[in-house]
């Protein structure tokens, strides 16, 4: 993945992005998803403006430099309507992947209107956010999550294995997998740095301290270019996060489940509904161990099957009660 510095974009959203980044202190996945949003903003802006004179280019080669304020000026709350329609139609967007666009166009010409000064009229402040609809998050349940784990085999299973493990039994984010130093574990505890760069510490367990232990038995030592990370690719240097995708993809094909439904977010949503359903966690204590920062957040893992429903309702003292039926 590049960096943000080798990407060509105008001045005017450069200097937006480094504010959030030297400012608001957002980290850099999250500028980078910023700068993705409005890209796909800019490139259809030119499309719905009508200024691409090739009529045959793809959208993804649209050229976005030449967009500046004079065009940004113009820019209506009926352009952004257009804008969310065309991702919703053009780019099936779901509801989540819109609002976060209009998260991040509101955003963004907040600051041209409020911090640069640049723009007079903040065309997004009538703009809505898509209700986006709570559904229960897909998980894997134990025997598939042993089918995966047991699935990992080959060259490099032993990275692997420690990799799908660290997932299922902590429910990190990808980022923050392979964003591990050796450094980071000390005592049984691992250190991550979560979103908004937020430190927390993750307690080990035995099968993630054995997985990691028969790991760095076979870790690469020499000619290591990054002799920090955790997790090295094949060519000796930190694992991408598309390498990691790529391979719990492969895993979740070889275990017998779909590739389409299964991700390492989804192995996040395992380890979380595992861990509240098994093991009495408070909620509070899974919120500290997701490294949420609301709780409204955490509460997605707290869904309830039928036999936890129906168990629930057993445990009500009243459940045994029988009225005496008096002789007649």
């Amino acid at each position: 993945m590049k960096n943000l510095s080798e990407y060509e974009m105008p001045l005017v959203l450069r200097d937006f992005l480094n504010y959030l980044q030297t400012i608001k202190g957002k980290s850099i996945n999250t500028v980078q998803v910023y700068f993705y949003d409005l890209r796909v903003f800019f490139r259809f802006l030119k499309i719905h403006r009508k200024l691409i004179t090739d009529k045959n280019i793809e959208f993804e080669q649209i050229d976005i430099n030449d967009i500046d304020i004079n065009i940004l000026k113009t820019v209506t709350l009926s352009d952004l309507y257009a804008f969310m329609s065309y991702i919703s139609n053009n780019r099936d967007n779901t509801s989540y992947a819109r609002a976060r666009k209009v998260a991040s166009l509101k955003s963004f010409f907040n600051y041209l209107t409020n911090k640069a000064k640049l723009l007079d009229v903040n065309p997004t402040s009538e703009l809505e956010s898509p209700k986006i609809l709570k559904r229960l998050p897909r998980y894997l349940n134990i025997e598939e999550s042993k089918q995966l784990l047991s699935s990992v085999e080959g060259q490099h299973s032993e990275r692997d294995f420690a990799m799908i493990t660290l997932f299922l039994n902590c429910g990190m984010r990808l980022s923050e997998l392979v964003g591990i130093n050796l450094g980071n574990i000390k005592n049984n505890y691992l250190t991550v740095i979560g979103k908004g760069d937020k430190e927390r510490s993750i307690p080990l367990n035995n099968a993630c301290l054995q997985a990691i232990d028969a790991y760095m038995k076979v870790r690469p030592v020499n000619n290591v270019k990054d002799k920090n990370a955790l997790f090295l690719s094949e060519r000796k240097q930190r694992i991408s996060k598309e390498s990691v995708q790529k391979i719990v993809k492969k895993y979740i094909r070889e275990a017998g489940l779909d590739p389409q439904r299964y991700s390492t977010h989804k192995l996040r949503h395992t380890a979380a509904t595992l861990m509240y359903k098994y093991g009495n966690v408070d909620i509070r204590a899974l919120q500290e161990l997701l490294g949420h920062e609301s709780i409204s957040t955490t509460e997605i893992y707290t869904h309830l099957d039928k036999q936890q429903l129906k168990e629930a309702v057993d445990s009500n003292p009243l459940s045994t009660f029988r009225k005496e039926v008096k002789n007649k």
